[in-house]
């Protein structure tokens, strides 16, 4: 049975060629359903992973495996924010699929190329899943709030001295960027940690939580103004090297969404001035005229196809923080509902090879300036516009649950600290120095003890 959204997004077929089809008033909710129904259509067009002969997941290129991840958080808290369950099944089987056994995001398509920040998009989605209170998974297969556990506990085991603490950019030792901290991959250990924090009770995570808000100041990745840098090298001596100080949407977005966790779970006044911080500088760093938009590519016109979805992420995490903080929707709910109106009048492209949706609902990338479609649709062009439109009914969802309030998924806090060589091989590639191989034999009692372990690094 096909739900109404479905039905009306069929209707939308008969308008004819080249009819915008997308229509929005952001104080209507039945017009913001509608139009969410229409995008997000066009937005689950991009996915092959549920085609006979496709891993289920994954995306085709040129799109990489996190930003599936990222889209099916944005598809989890679509049903959240619509109730339209039509993309539920597909969403279920892509995040079990990729979860791997464990539950850990490591699946043996991905566990040799995967970066850090990679599997923080999966577990964020799965801890998305929890807080909204997605179908739970058949009781046999891991459950989203284990996902979330398993993570943040490898996390810790990657933790290690070299610049004084953090998570290096990639897992592996082999591929490039793992000589390299930067703030989305910890940004993904903050999040997780904060929101778990909320989500369980236990003071542990908030524990680290604190310790990578910590570290990513100490180290000057949080400037004083709390710009979010990108990252930094680390020389041949372990020290710190370069950093990037390029600034990018989805990281002042993360951190922000982290504070608001921390601020919810504490009453501190510190993390209410963290917060604080963030949102001022992220709406003089990403708003022109009311509009969010990629301040460093977008401008130019060479935002990269990762670099195509960042904005999206920014008004994800700007409606989850004012789920937890309310004094901040006077400031963000405006960009949002401004957001919306300029993504939603750019989706205009015509139905073509690379845009499967409805004819004439194709979203656009760049919503400034107003009105004008750039041709540049895509997964993170349409993701954006989906995010926009659909947050802006942000204030009419339930608030994130809790363990103890609404939430009915399952932890498991040992998750993620067993097997960590889901390919079954990774000994013979990597040859592991005597002492990785002893950091492999003690890594369940380095994780129970939260001892850093920095021989855990090379291994995980």
């Amino acid at each position: 049975m096909k739900s109404p959204l479905v039905a009306a997004t069929a209707a939308l077929c008969l308008l004819g060629q080249g009819a915008n089809a997308i229509a929005l008033t952001v104080t209507d909710s039945n017009s913001a359903k509608s139009a969410a129904g229409t995008i997000a259509y066009g937005l689950m067009k991009y996915y092959t992973g549920n085609n006979t002969g496709d891993n289920p997941g994954n995306l085709p290129d040129p799109y990489y495996w996190w930003e599936a991840g990222a889209m099916f958080g944005t598809m989890i808290d679509y049903w959240r924010m619509t109730k339209d369950s039509s993309y539920n099944t597909a969403t279920m089987q892509a995040m079990l699929w990729q979860a791997g056994t464990d539950g850990a995001f490591l699946p043996t398509n991905q566990s040799l190329t995967e970066g850090n920040d990679d599997q923080g998009f999966w577990a964020m989605a799965a801890m998305s899943a929890a807080e909204n209170v997605f179908p739970n998974p058949p009781s046999d297969q891991p459950q989203w709030l284990a996902m979330a556990q398993a993570v943040f506990n490898q996390y810790v085991g990657r933790w290690d001295s070299h610049c004084g603490g953090g998570l290096r950019w990639q897992i592996f030792s082999w591929n490039k960027g793992y000589d390299y901290k930067n703030s989305v991959a910890n940004g993904c250990f903050f999040n997780i940690a904060a929101r778990l924090a909320r989500y369980t009770g236990n003071q542990t995570y908030a524990d680290w939580a604190l310790k990578v808000w910590q570290w990513e100041k100490q180290i000057g990745l949080i400037g004083p103004q709390y710009q979010i840098y990108d990252g930094l090298s680390i020389n041949t001596d372990n020290t710190c090297g370069h950093m990037d100080q390029n600034q990018w949407s989805y990281n002042a977005g993360i951190y922000m969404h982290g504070a608001a966790a921390m601020y919810n779970f504490t009453g501190n006044a510190t993390w209410k001035a963290n917060l604080d911080g963030i949102i001022s500088q992220t709406v003089s760093k990403f708003v022109q005229n009311g509009v969010i938009y990629e301040q460093f590519c977008e401008p130019r016109g060479f935002c990269s196809v990762d670099q195509s979805t960042f904005k999206g992420y920014l008004v994800r995490y700007m409606a989850s923080t004012m789920q937890l903080a309310s004094h901040t929707v006077q400031t963000l709910m405006p960009l949002i509902t401004g957001s919306a109106s300029a993504a939603a009048a750019i989706c205009t492209g015509p139905a073509s090879a690379a845009f499967k949706g409805i004819d004439g609902t194709g979203c656009g990338f760049a919503w400034l300036p107003k009105g004008t479609y750039d041709g540049k649709n895509g997964v993170g062009s349409q993701m954006n516009a989906l995010d926009a439109v659909m947050y802006t009914m942000v204030l009419q969802a339930p608030s994130p649950a809790t363990a103890d309030k609404g939430g009915t998924s399952k932890g498991n806090p040992g998750a993620g600290m067993g097997s960590i060589d889901p390919a079954g091989d990774l000994d013979k590639i990597t040859k592991p120095t005597t002492g990785g191989k002893v950091g492999a034999a003690i890594l369940t009692l380095l994780l129970l003890l939260s001892v850093l372990g920095g021989s855990a690094v090379l291994l995980l």
